[in-house]
């Protein structure tokens, strides 16, 4: 309720006052330190204004897979490793042209909560950290970038998520920090480690239904527009398909300057 009540009240913002609204983003978002792209000039925001869409969890399920990289735009396919189709999805996503990450897991605050195998936590020693990322990663090494999956206690943690980290550099990838809760420190250890790194902005389908998804790309092209570039994260979700399937209709028919790029291309 409270992000929905934020989103219309920017948007009628923007609506009235367009530079006004802008400027107050960007104070808003460097004072709290959650956004990673300076606002562009406006020539740069007229022509260039990109967008990176994220589809994380990918493993388990082929035929999903498969139906977002029919969309024909391009997505950055985030894969869970150690699951019965990972292996195959990366390499059949990365033939496919499609940028590909390894979606590391990490440990979160709710115990009954399980991020599945190759997942790191607070309690192993950084030995045992390194092992793990090293071991993943390898097991997709079409991998270009590493975002975390789940990791709300992890990321918390500088001292331990900063080895994971370390691993991710040493392979020359860059990272993403999900942001999974505000009290992650990744993104920060990542740039203190001067790796090309960003947080996402904006979730697509927390709640998975269509119009909270379809919500929430107007709330992501809106950023997009202000800042010239925003990262959004999604979901294999039949709500989610859909609503990529309008998006990807809508920006073709208005003829809108916004770009769909690979999350690399805006590190």
């Amino acid at each position: 309720m409270e992000e929905t009540h934020r989103g219309q009240k920017t948007q009628r913002a923007y609506d009235r006052r367009a530079f006004l609204a802008k400027s107050l983003t960007f104070l808003v978002g460097t004072f709290v330190g959650l956004d990673f792209f300076r606002p562009a000039e406006a020539s740069e925001r007229a022509a260039f204004p990109k967008i990176a869409l994220i589809i994380d969890d990918i493993g388990s399920s082929v035929s999903r897979a498969r139906a977002f990289a029919a969309l024909s735009i391009p997505l950055t396919f985030s894969i869970l490793p150690q699951l019965r189709y990972s292996r195959l999805l990366a390499q059949e996503m990365d033939g496919l042209g499609h940028e590909i990450m390894l979606h590391q897991p990490m440990e979160p605050y709710r115990h009954e909560l399980d991020p599945g195998p190759g997942a790191v936590y607070i309690s192993y020693g950084d030995r045992e950290i390194e092992e793990i990322v090293r071991e993943n990663l390898a097991q997709i090494p079409e991998a270009t970038g590493v975002n975390n999956h789940m990791g709300s206690r992890f990321t918390s943690c500088p001292r331990k998520v900063i080895q994971a980290l370390k691993v991710i550099k040493e392979s020359n990838l860059f990272f993403v920090d999900s942001l999974t809760s505000s009290h992650s420190k990744a993104y920060k250890m990542a740039r203190r480690l001067h790796m090309r790194a960003a947080p996402r902005n904006i979730f697509l389908d927390h709640e998975p239904d269509l119009a909270t998804i379809r919500f929430q790309l107007r709330r992501l092209k809106a950023h997009a527009l202000t800042y010239g570039a925003a990262i959004g994260i999604g979901h294999p979700h039949i709500p989610t398909l859909a609503a990529l399937h309008a998006f990807k209709w809508e920006l073709e028919d208005q003829g809108n300057p916004l770009e769909l790029v690979p999350v690399s291309r805006l590190l």
